[in-house]
């Protein structure tokens, strides 16, 4: 995606959106300039861990040397300030901590860029409709994540991404069901919320339904730190505690190459696609993952993401998706 037509305002609409994704990025900001240079004092740019970026942060001098760092910013999780220029230009006068990166310009322009981490609250879904998951949603809640309280029944793929940390509380009301369905889903995390011996019940039986070996071994049973015989407040409590120390482990990663990675299945041989009209990648046409319809036609999506993105201006998406197809 070209975002140099993208204003200082789309961009921070962008991060939002990528936070609520819960995928992390890195925000540029020009904090100072010399002219002449095609940056401007105050214009942005978001880098994501792909190297994409989306803004205007400079020209082809200085946007490469902004990506190649924000990439390092978003690997390391420390923000830096960056000073781009030839170095003869600020001789002594470079204060501490401030990186000074010569950029190839013909051109006698320089600029001052702060790059910061954004890392998106953990995604937690708590499903089940006991006290414990209720107890566990207030606490996560009260940490500042984000949480989303679901009632077996209730869970569909397209409320899961590959972030999602998902803890399955259902207690025998469709255990299997929906630890199926999280497994597909492919998150960083699922826990049960059950004994060994249920928990080996469970995941024997969807062994036996077909479920991948390689996706029932990513489910944590029982889920939580062993405290012993505690009360349905504690288990919370022990649940949360895991959670927090494997994420600070970096554990809490999306699952490895080869799982699906978005809640919009590529289809297999033989099953209706469809294209995704934000980001023209081919998804399922099953139901299985986010839908809209518009003008009376139903749209299918990689990932809420996108489908947000054409509820807000579905003729706009509707037409490139058009033009797509013409070229």
């Amino acid at each position: 995606m070209n975002g140099h037509s993208i204003d200082r305002w789309d961009v921070i609409d962008r991060a939002h959106e990528l936070a609520r994704d819960g995928e992390e990025f890195a925000l540029a900001t020009v904090v100072w300039r010399q002219g002449p240079s095609s940056g401007q004092q105050g214009s942005r740019a978001i880098i994501t861990a792909a190297g994409r970026l989306y803004g205007w942060i400079g020209g082809a001098c200085a946007e490469p040397v902004v990506i190649r760092e924000a990439r390092d910013v978003i690997r390391t999780g420390e923000a830096r300030l960056l000073l781009l220029g030839a170095p003869e230009q600020f001789g002594a006068a470079v204060p501490d901590g401030m990186a000074v990166i010569p950029i190839a310009c013909q051109s006698e322009g320089a600029l001052e860029v702060y790059i910061e981490p954004v890392v998106p609250a953990p995604h937690l879904v708590v499903v089940g409709r006991s006290p414990m998951a209720h107890t566990l949603s207030d606490l996560a809640t009260a940490l500042g994540w984000c949480v989303d309280l679901r009632d077996a029944p209730d869970l569909s793929l397209a409320d899961l991404g590959p972030r999602s940390i998902v803890v399955v509380a259902t207690q025998g009301h469709g255990d299997e069901e929906t630890v199926e369905l999280a497994v597909t889903a492919a998150p960083a995390f699922v826990g049960l919320v059950a004994s060994h011996r249920r928990g080996e019940a469970i995941l024997g039986y969807l062994a036996d339904r077909g479920v991948s070996r390689d996706r029932l071994d990513r489910v944590r049973v029982p889920v939580g730190l062993d405290l012993g015989h505690t009360s349905h407040r504690e288990i919370a409590v022990a649940i949360l505690a895991e959670l927090v120390r494997l994420r600070a482990a970096g554990e809490l990663l999306p699952a490895p190459t080869g799982e699906p990675s978005r809640t919009g299945q590529p289809p297999r041989s033989g099953e209706a696609q469809a294209t995704d009209p934000v980001c023209g990648m081919t998804v399922a046409a099953d139901g299985s993952g986010p839908m809209a319809e518009h003008d009376g036609v139903t749209y299918h999506f990689c990932r809420p993401g996108c489908r947000g993105a054409f509820e807000q201006d579905p003729g706009a998406y509707v037409t490139a998706a058009y033009a797509r197809q013409e070229v």
